[in-house]
């Protein structure tokens, strides 16, 4: 499971903009659940579900992989991911690892 960080202004539509990615990048209608959790499975995902974290200021995602596919379902799927991420917290790839590190150096 991990936790990402939400770029203001995009925490407004946090609820929207999570279904929204999951249909943009990964062209499937996520499940959903009563808590406000979406499941879907794709490529070299069995499982990826999301949901907001701690007044919406997060997106909380956890996920299941099929270690069983080949190298390319699972570039596809890898890039498809960080499209999504990019799409509904802001931030890129490059981002999102620097807001990482600098949490990790907040909890020490």
């Amino acid at each position: 499971m991990q936790e990402y960080q939400i770029k203001r202004g995009y925490t407004k539509q946090l609820a929207e903009s999570m279904i929204q990615g999951l249909r943009d990048q990964f062209g499937t209608e996520p499940g959903a659940s009563p808590e406000g959790h979406y499941t879907i499975a794709y490529g070299a995902l069995l499982r990826l579900e999301v949901w907001s974290g701690a007044e919406g200021k997060t997106l909380i995602v956890d996920t299941e992989a099929n270690k069983d596919v080949d190298d390319e379902t699972i570039i596809d799927t890898n890039r498809r991911f960080r499209n999504y991420l990019q799409q509904v917290t802001g931030y890129t790839a490059k981002e999102r690892a620097k807001k990482a590190q600098q949490a990790l150096k907040g909890k020490e």
